[in-house]
């Protein structure tokens, strides 16, 4: 049995887990959704992984399965139609909207996923970025392709240069395209350093979860086997069949199953897994959690005592504890 913690009989705060891909968030989730369960109170998971979203990406976004969904109810999972485009504007007002009818209910919302951005738009109230027009985004994709990622890289203003990696061309692109039509893209969107300086909307406990560098890459390619024995490969060609979405292509191991190149998929989740854990280190007031060969429950307890302490927090904190 688990003690009822302080935090229960309070009022629910927002909890918001989050780590690189592989570390197993979603099964962390489930157990704590199960222990605020025992300890009197009532939890719901929101997603905040930008590819989990998407209804056709089950299996490549590593979304919760069907036991999971059963054990903990889900928000923002699967509801968005595979042909079409998504962005963290749309996702920050539905996360608003979710999070604060959550505490308006009296539920404890966890927030669950490692998309930084998308996280940062479901705690806090950004001034987001305008759109970039599709001519603009279609012609750099293109000399992306022609040149190469580095030579784009190259073209961001210098003081760009050490906050984004010359393989993350999807930032590469995006801060060229807003430098295109005059919009400065503050260093703050590149990478979370400042994410926790702001103030938050909802008091939160954050939750980073961490492991040892072969311990995770053990844990990513069991994963990546796991997906395409599930058929990953199949899902990726459906998706394009029904005319998947230039935001859903950018999946992490998309192109890579469409080419059945499992190798290939886990050499980029490995190396997405070290930028995020490379942004979790640059954050404030996350109470960081290491793996150590523990199994979800005891994650989840371990993550249960930090609410007991964060019982009691007021509404000015950014977060608890």
């Amino acid at each position: 049995m688990v003690a009822e913690p302080a935090g229960a009989a309070a009022d629910p705060f927002v909890i918001a887990l989050f780590g690189p891909t592989g570390i197993g968030k979603t099964g962390v989730s489930v157990e704590l959704g199960d222990l605020i369960t025992e300890a009197g109170g009532r939890a719901v998971a929101v997603n905040c992984d930008s590819m989990q979203i998407y209804d056709g990406l089950q299996i490549i976004s590593g979304a919760p399965s069907r036991d999971q969904l059963n054990r903990l109810e889900h928000r923002l999972v699967s509801h968005v139609p595979i042909d079409a485009r998504y962005s963290s504007g749309l996702y920050s007002a539905e996360a608003h909207r979710e999070i604060d009818s959550l505490l308006a209910a009296g539920t404890w919302p966890l927030v669950v996923g490692g998309t930084g951005l998308y996280l940062r738009s479901a705690l806090s109230d950004l001034e987001l970025l305008p759109e970039i027009p599709e001519a603009i985004r279609d012609r750099l994709a293109q000399e992306s392709a022609d040149l190469g990622p580095r030579a784009m890289h190259e073209r961001l203003p210098e003081r760009f240069h050490g906050k984004i990696h010359p393989n993350d061309t999807k930032r590469v692109l995006r801060y060229l395209g807003l430098i295109e039509i005059g919009v400065d893209p503050h260093p703050d969107t590149a990478g979370g350093g400042r994410l926790w300086s702001q103030k938050l909307r909802h008091p939160t406990l954050l939750v980073g979860l961490a492991d040892e560098k072969e311990a995770l890459g053990l844990r990513i390619r069991q994963r990546v086997e796991s997906m395409a024995r599930a058929g990953a490969s199949d899902e990726a060609r459906r998706a394009i069949t029904a005319g998947a979405s230039e935001t859903a292509r950018k999946a992490i191991g998309f192109s890579e199953f469409l080419d059945e190149d499992i190798p290939a998929v886990e050499k980029s989740q490995l190396a997405f897994a070290r930028r995020q854990m490379t942004w979790m280190k640059k954050m404030d007031g996350v109470s960081r959690i290491e793996r150590e060969g523990r199994d979800d429950a005891a994650i989840a307890s371990s993550i249960m005592g930090l609410v007991d302490r964060s019982a009691g927090l007021n509404a000015s904190d950014t977060s608890p504890g």
